[in-house]
């Protein structure tokens, strides 16, 4: 891979600042989901085991550059600490006098989390001066946030260009899967994208059709790809605003070899609520008054037949409504599908984006992929081909 890794990295009695992600989901004021903590975990233990102080950085939520103390990471310090079983300390500031005394006081081994980034407006500025106080920290910069890789800010993109920097195994795992997947794929490779609106994945569309073998749309995006061709989709959720567009992607797939799959029948409802009344349909006989909410049993068999002939999936966008029951069938009996295909026949399965996650966790499948990405913005934008400046930084 082009970028720097912790292999073969003697950081034994050195300083190393740690972009982490811990933005955290926070509800009632208890963090409600650990996953992108225990994700962290393994590249702190590594540093500390081999000697390093490890100081920890990283954002949470949108403080504006000002102080505000119901964002202080000081409890996702303290759950840190528990999920590695060990000791971990929390200091009050990122920089400045009180973040290098709290550094000075290290032992080899010791791990620091340091308060906020985004208490200082330098941060989303990357400001070059606040990006220098974060540099004098340490002696070894890693970054193991992929998650804000997207992001050109002083502890993600800023720093990398004042100190040695490095990948940790996080940032290693995400980027050596997302490679395997679209970068260098075994083929054939298919994407799936779902989710609600075609002009928020207009880039991802057109990125993909000239990478994969076959792309499944899903979700309320199909809606607008079948009403560009003319069919009829009732009261269903679709931008108007957008056909000529599903055209041109279409014609753009056709020409690059891309094979577009859209659902044959739905689930539609005349209400959208949990458990209305239902009725399943071809998706050419789709009643005027009714909303599609799922794609149909024919469609979610064809995806399955479809699976044995592919080597690897990418997959963004759940196909229904799976928040709200029954309209997950889909969704769910897809992810079953692929995670077995995964678990038997060795198919290459990679997912990523928040409703992505939320929907592979409900369907109980989430651990059972080959990689699920805890990034949003920075998954969706790697997808689009976009260069994301915090990897950007670690290359060469």
């Amino acid at each position: 891979m082009p970028f720097r890794t912790l292999d073969n990295l003697d950081v034994a009695g050195k300083r190393v600042l740690l972009r982490a992600d811990l933005n955290v989901p926070v509800r009632d004021g208890k963090i409600s989901d650990l996953t992108r903590i225990e994700r962290l975990s393994p590249t702190i233990r590594e540093l500390s085991e081999k000697g390093a102080k490890v100081i920890v950085c990283s954002h949470f939520d949108r403080p504006k550059g000002k102080r505000v103390p119901a964002m202080s990471l000081a409890p996702m310090a303290a759950a840190l600490g528990e999920v590695l079983g060990r000791r971990v300390r929390f200091v009050e500031d990122c920089s400045g006098t009180a973040a290098e005394q709290a550094v000075e006081l290290l032992a080899p081994g010791d791990v620091l989390v340091l308060e906020n980034t985004r208490f200082h407006a330098g941060e989303e500025k990357n400001d070059p001066a606040f990006a220098a106080a974060l540099a004098r920290l340490a002696n070894i910069f890693v970054n193991d946030a992929f998650s804000a890789a997207h992001r050109a800010h002083a502890s993600t993109e800023g720093v990398a260009h004042l100190l040695p920097s490095y990948a940790g195994r996080l940032m290693q795992a995400e980027l050596e899967a997302l490679d395997a997947a679209l970068g260098n794929p075994v083929r054939p490779v298919a994407a799936i994208v779902g989710g609600a609106k075609v002009s928020t994945k207009l880039e991802l569309l057109g990125n993909l059709v000239g990478k994969v073998d076959v792309l499944i749309i899903g979700g309320a995006m199909a809606n607008t790809f079948l009403a560009a061709q003319g069919k009829g989709v009732g009261k269903s959720l679709q931008e108007a605003e957008m056909h000529g567009t599903a055209l041109e992607i279409l014609a753009k797939a056709q020409a690059a070899g891309c094979r577009i799959v859209l659902p044959t029948d739905a689930v539609v409802a005349r209400e959208f609520k949990p458990n209305p009344p239902t009725e399943t349909v071809s998706i050419d006989t789709i009643p005027p008054d009714t909303m599609i909410l799922d794609v149909g049993p024919a469609t979610v068999a064809a995806l399955i037949q479809l699976l044995p002939s592919l080597k690897t999936l990418v997959w963004n966008g759940p196909l229904g409504a799976f928040e709200t029951p029954p309209f997950d069938a889909g969704t769910v009996a897809l992810a079953h599908a692929v995670a077995a295909a995964t678990r038997n026949a060795g198919l290459r399965s990679v997912a990523g984006g928040g409703d992505t996650v939320s929907a592979l966790r409900h369907a109980g499948v989430i651990e059972q992929l080959s990689y699920v990405s805890s990034a949003g913005g920075a998954f969706l934008e790697w997808l689009e081909g976009k260069a994301l400046p915090g990897v950007a930084a670690l290359e060469g």
